[in-house]
């Protein structure tokens, strides 16, 4: 093929363009191969700084020096034990304070400019404040008490729900467990142990309150007589008055004291008495005491000692509870960081799509580039458009999960709000770098529910000894004692004899109930009551059903001790991927980042086209979206081992003090 001298000048000019292309394309390569040790290039100019002068404070750490003077005290949580010492207190109901719904007035000091922004510890110390599930849980500690209170008075013990709840922050818990769970010991505390088990049987515990009782009548009745042979009238005529007084409590021993009095006055009109009226008094004092079923503190206090063990129980779930709730509020503002990035990297996208088609438009009007291209570039346009969405769609979601989290009401300005994270990376986990030894000893140690078991194996082992007094025979002694008096007017309508009216009783009240007690007219007795059960077998089936019950406790123990070490070993292999993703994902972003920027730069040479940059641009914000998610996911790993070692707490500096009251004082968190 022949060229003019024109032509073969344009197609040299040509050739040298493709192969100044082809050598920086060589040259840029081997530089992404290998990136200089030396040179790295900031996201901004820093600042040149005096050794002496601190570096200026991030937004994050701005915003929370202004939360420091601004947060207006917030009302903590707290319900009073009814305690009076008034006489009629114990008669009448007691109530709880309304529930405080509002908001705590950190939330407001977040908002700037419309948005709110948000850090890691602003999202915790929100949730301890506003979350629902900790709201709800916080009522466990009263209940607990009040159980507590009335085992104290040989009741029954009625036992604490105290399982883990997550109905308020639902949403981007990973890692394949279930986080926080309060494990069997929290079963210990629930009712269900008592109604349906072994757990607390044995003898009957009677009440330890003592108990007063009155009884009193005034009575009139007129009888008609066959004759007066008996009575002297023929309408025997008689009023009584009766008063009866009684006192009985029981002792944890197994003793009992009851103490009756009981007087009555008798008057008629009949001749043949020789006093009218006619007073008398009657004091019985007796004291049981049991010696073989039913006998001792341990068989009669072991509600209370249940109910103790409770309370501890309780304590342990709180701490599982609020480990859960911080857990999820961590895992849902990471998905949020994530969410956000994207956005980021898709509005970035889409610009470049933008700007490449409007300049391929500029080319198309003056005839350098086929119509074709455009077409092109306004497909890829639209495709971009639609991954924004999606993507906006996305952040939008967890906007409303973390909103969810943090607050106690939903606020229509608040929900409507764009929420910015703050952090953006979490610090290094120092359970990351520890052997699986250390991590499954930190964890026996720290974990909540581990000592939640242990409690529960005693509160059994108690169980166990209790119900044994139940196999026993009833062998009850008692001592009793009795004194009576009588008093009496002589009767002024007597008929008998004068030695039969003659009467040498006291005639005022004083004196008959002097002799009441001065052993005047005693009586007292000793004896024993002895009861057996030939055959006892629902006694028997009842004790041997709790060592069978204790035997499946023990396997369950040893269970959840191989599911916590399960579950370390399990997150820390989590762990170890999630680090490898990320850095293979760095990897991939940087030689997308690479490619683009020759693509781009062979563009410019001519030999590339708008459509291989778009797509390189593409690819560049496939890998950024990955590494974004691979950093999110490696965020939620470290979230998930410091869960199953039992460090979140300590990790994101949660006061428990603060969780109980719902009021966060400080925040000493490494994520700072």
């Amino acid at each position: 093929m022949n060229y003019s001298k024109k032509d073969r000048g344009t197609h040299f000019a040509r050739k040298m363009q493709a192969g100044v292309a082809i050598l920086l394309l060589q040259v840029n390569l081997a530089l992404a191969a290998e990136p200089p040790q030396s040179q790295s290039v900031p996201e901004a100019p820093a600042p040149a700084t005096n050794p002496t002068t601190p570096p200026p404070a991030t937004l994050a750490q701005q915003m929370q020096q202004d939360q420091r003077q601004a947060i207006a005290p917030q009302q903590p949580f707290h319900v009073e034990l009814p305690h009076s010492r008034k006489p009629f207190s114990a008669y009448r109901p007691s109530n709880v304070p309304e529930l405080d719904l509002n908001n705590s007035p950190r939330l407001q000091n977040l908002i700037r400019e419309g948005k709110l922004y948000i850090s890691l510890n602003d999202a915790i110390a929100l949730a301890i404040e506003n979350n629902l599930d900790l709201a709800y849980f916080r009522y466990n500690f009263p209940i607990a008490q009040t159980d507590y209170a009335r085992t104290k008075a040989g009741g029954l013990v009625q036992g604490v729900d105290t399982g883990v709840v997550q109905s308020s922050t639902q949403g981007g818990f990973s890692g394949g467990n279930s986080g926080g769970g309060a494990g069997s010991g929290s079963g210990a505390a629930g009712a269900g142990g008592i109604v349906t088990s072994t757990l607390g049987a044995g003898t009957s515990v009677p009440s330890f309150d003592p108990f007063l009782s009155f009884r009193g009548f005034d009575d009139h009745e007129v009888l008609q007589q066959g004759n007066a042979s008996q009575t002297g009238v023929l309408l025997f005529k008689q009023n009584t008055i009766q008063a009866l007084a009684s006192f009985s409590q029981n002792f944890p021993m197994g003793t009992g004291l009851n103490v009756n009095y009981q007087g009555q006055r008798f008057a008629n009109n009949s001749p043949y008495e020789a006093i009218n009226p006619t007073l008398n008094a009657t004091f019985q004092a007796i004291i049981t005491q049991q010696l073989l079923a039913g006998f001792g503190i341990s068989t009669n206090e072991r509600y209370m000692r249940i109910a103790k063990k409770n309370i501890q129980i309780t304590d342990l779930a709180f701490r599982a509870q609020v480990i859960a709730s911080v857990t999820q509020v961590e895992n849902i503002y990471w998905d949020l960081v994530n969410a956000y990035q994207d956005v980021q990297v898709k509005e970035r996208s889409l610009s470049f799509a933008q700007k490449t088609l409007d300049d391929d438009r500029k080319q198309l009007e003056l005839n350098a580039i086929p119509a074709m291209q455009v077409t092109k570039d306004e497909s890829d346009m639209a495709t971009r458009e639609g991954d924004l969405t999606v993507s906006r769609a996305t952040l939008r979601l967890n906007e409303l999960l973390i909103k969810n989290a943090i607050t106690k009401t939903d606020i229509p300005a608040i929900d409507e709000m764009p929420v910015i994270p703050l952090d953006r990376k979490g610090l290094a986990d120092p359970n990351a770098s520890k052997s699986i030894d250390e991590l499954i000893a930190a964890a026996e140690k720290n974990r909540p529910d581990v000592a939640q078991d242990e409690i529960a194996m005693q509160v059994a082992e108690m169980s166990l000894k209790s119900i044994k007094s139940e196999l026993l025979p009833t062998l009850n002694v008692y001592g009793f004692y009795e004194g009576s008096g009588l008093a009496g007017p002589k009767n002024p309508n007597c008929s008998l004899s004068p030695d039969q009216c003659a009467s040498n009783v006291p005639t005022g009240f004083g004196s008959m109930f002097a002799n009441t007690f001065n052993y005047t007219a005693p009586e007292y007795q000793f004896g024993m009551q002895l009861q057996i059960n030939l055959r006892n077998r629902v006694a028997k089936a009842d004790q041997f059903r709790a060592v069978l019950e204790f035997r499946r406790r023990q396997i369950s123990f040893e269970e959840q001790k191989k599911s916590i070490r399960f579950d370390v070993r399990n997150s820390q292999f989590a762990v170890q991927q999630a680090q490898a993703r990320v850095r293979a994902a760095q990897k991939a972003r940087d030689l997308a980042q690479h490619t683009f920027e020759i693509t781009e730069q062979e563009q410019k040479l001519g030999a590339k086209s708008s459509s291989d940059t778009l797509a390189a641009q593409h690819d560049l914000a496939i890998a950024e979206s990955a590494l974004a998610g691979a950093q999110t996911a490696y965020e939620k790993a470290n979230v998930d081992i410091d869960r199953a070692t039992g460090a979140t707490l300590e990790r994101t500096g949660v006061s428990i003090d603060d969780a109980k009251v719902g009021v966060v004082t400080h925040v000493e968190a490494e994520h700072q």
